[in-house]
Parts: C-alpha cells; sequence; structure tokens
C-alpha cells in the first residue's frame, strides 16, 4: 500500500522544481502555478486519498481510461484537464502521474520557461 503522503509531497517538489513554479493555496485546494497560472492541484487528504488535476492535451484520452480519471468539473474537462483520485488501495505509478504534471506544465506554462526545460 502507498504512503499517500508522501507521494503527493514528491508530486509537489516535483511540480515546484520546473522554472517559476510556485505553491498556491485558492479555493482550499493545494495548487502549483507557473506564473499566475495553474497547472496542477495535488491534493492529499491525510494518507486516505490523493487528487490530482492536471491539463493532458496529449495523453488525456488514454488516461480517462483508467478508472480513477475523470473529465475535471466546472467545463475545465472540455479544455482537456483531467482529474484522477487514488485511494490508498490504489496502485500509484509515480512515473505517469510526474510525467502528467510535466505534461500540463509543458502545456500552461510560456513557451520561453518551456524552452528552459530543455536546456
Amino acid at each position: 500500500m502507498p504512503n499517500i503522503s508522501k507521494v503527493a509531497a514528491e508530486l509537489r517538489k516535483y511540480a515546484l522544481s520546473f522554472p517559476e513554479a510556485w505553491e498556491d493555496f485558492p479555493w482550499e485546494h493545494q495548487v502549483v502555478k507557473v506564473r499566475k497560472k495553474i497547472f496542477a492541484f495535488i491534493d492529499n487528504d491525510g494518507n486516505k486519498e490523493l487528487n490530482i488535476t492536471v491539463k493532458l492535451p496529449e495523453s488525456g484520452d488514454d488516461a480517462i481510461e483508467m478508472d480513477q480519471c475523470e473529465m475535471t468539473g466546472y467545463g475545465l474537462g472540455k479544455a482537456g484537464w483531467i482529474t484522477a483520485r487514488f485511494s490508498a488501495k490504489d496502485k500509484l505509478d509515480v512515473s505517469t502521474l510526474k510525467a502528467w504534471i510535466l505534461e500540463s506544465y509543458r502545456s500552461i506554462a510560456p513557451k520561453t520557461l518551456v524552452r528552459k526545460l530543455e536546456d
């Protein structure tokens, strides 16, 4: 059984490693932004559940096939946002979640910052 709190902390640390990424807490959610735009919601309820919401313009169709994934509400799903909810019973593929965070950053961040990833 994964330690959800540790996985959530690892994902936040990864997201915050990107150029100009910073953490914010709007609407009682823990999010990571680039400049003023959110690119990842990473919430965990103690060690019970991990919720991650990211924009997946390339891999969203594959992600939505997973039992834990759904199109994000508030009309965001139509723009490519996916929400994944994992319980302590679920297998967490951290490398896939990191790939999603990277894809979301690349889709939200200005091109000048995305180029810094490649340097």
